[in-house]
């Protein structure tokens, strides 16, 4: 009897002192394929699973901007072998736009790494008349209603609400559930604009299948040199950035947490990885915990305020 114990026990022991990670990873995303989100965060898993000798499988949960990924994480075991790629859809704007949200992106969950930030681009279908995002303006503000923006994530519906109020137009939303299926109508001419982060709009515009009138952030695109930014198209209150990072559920240990951001941060200096994202114009950003928690933080007071401001009516 004393030797079957002593077995049980080696056996409970050398279980518990297994290195992470000893088993496959599953990393969440909330959006379906189409946009920037699912091709960044199968990127990052193949490295890490490359660097971590487990498989990486990416599960795409896309609905309600990421809020039904972020809800079923925080019911994950919090043992680091379910992650989620989060934008700021999840963490923060899905957050600030209902009256009861159904978590705390800043108590349910472990912030483990920043992974980058998207580009964000002003689209417009090449049936609309205008070729600047002053004509643009003028044509909105000419038309009252008539002009369909879709929405794919909340950061584009954020930015409309500032676009708006900035420039006294006034557009009909049409929300979709993904970025995906945004571009797919606007190219056929069912809506008229949309902001994406959706890197294959750039190609698009290109082809002239799609029409670029301005960008988000502090620079301009290098495929696109010409097209300013919403600053220097005399926009300046469009200010809505996407960035990413991975989290775990609210009590990841710290060994789990340390190692993860460890590896995180050495794939997004590696030239494949940094090649990789480039062709989705996403830009490679890592981060300490902390800071990831920080960005978080500072960001879902930015985006309450940026509620009350702009008049909208949260869920």
């Amino acid at each position: 009897m004393k030797r079957i114990f002593l077995v049980l026990m080696l056996a409970a022991t050398s279980a518990i002192a297994q290195p992470y990670p000893s088993k496959p990873i599953r990393l969440i995303v909330g959006f379906p394929p189409g946009g920037s989100a699912d091709p960044t965060t199968r990127i990052v898993g193949q490295a890490l699973q490359e660097q971590m000798g487990q498989p990486v499988i990416v599960e795409n949960r896309p609905g309600a901007d990421s809020a039904i990924a972020a809800e079923q994480m925080v019911r994950m075991p919090a043992d680091g072998y379910t992650l989620m790629f989060a934008s700021n859809s999840a963490m923060t704007a899905a957050v600030a736009l209902r009256k009861q949200p159904l978590y705390d992106p800043l108590a349910d969950f472990t912030p483990v790494s920043l992974v980058g930030r998207a580009t964000v681009i002003l689209y417009v279908h090449p049936a609309v008349p205008a070729k600047t995002l002053k004509e643009f303006i003028e044509h909105a503000r000419a038309n009252p209603g008539k002009v369909n923006y879709a929405t794919g994530n909340p950061l584009a519906i954020f930015a409309y609400a500032q676009f708006m109020v900035a420039t006294g137009t006034q557009l009909t939303h049409i929300p979709y559930k993904g970025e995906g299926p945004v571009t797919t109508d606007l190219i056929s001419g069912r809506v008229q604009t949309s902001i994406l982060s959706n890197p294959g709009g750039i190609s698009l515009a290109k082809e002239g299948r799609l029409r670029i009138l301005a960008v988000m952030g502090n620079g301009r695109l290098s495929a696109f040199p010409e097209v300013p930014t919403f600053a220097e198209a005399g926009v300046p209150q469009v200010t809505q950035l996407h960035w990413a990072g991975i989290f775990g559920p609210a009590g990841l240990p710290r060994p789990v947490v340390e190692r993860l951001n460890k590896e995180i941060n050495l794939a997004l200096k590696t030239p494949q990885l940094l090649a990789q994202f480039e062709r989705y114009a996403y830009t490679a950003e890592g981060s300490t915990p902390e800071r990831l928690a920080e960005l978080n933080r500072d960001d879902l007071a930015l985006w309450r305020r940026l509620i009350k401001e702009t008049n909208m009516v949260i869920e």
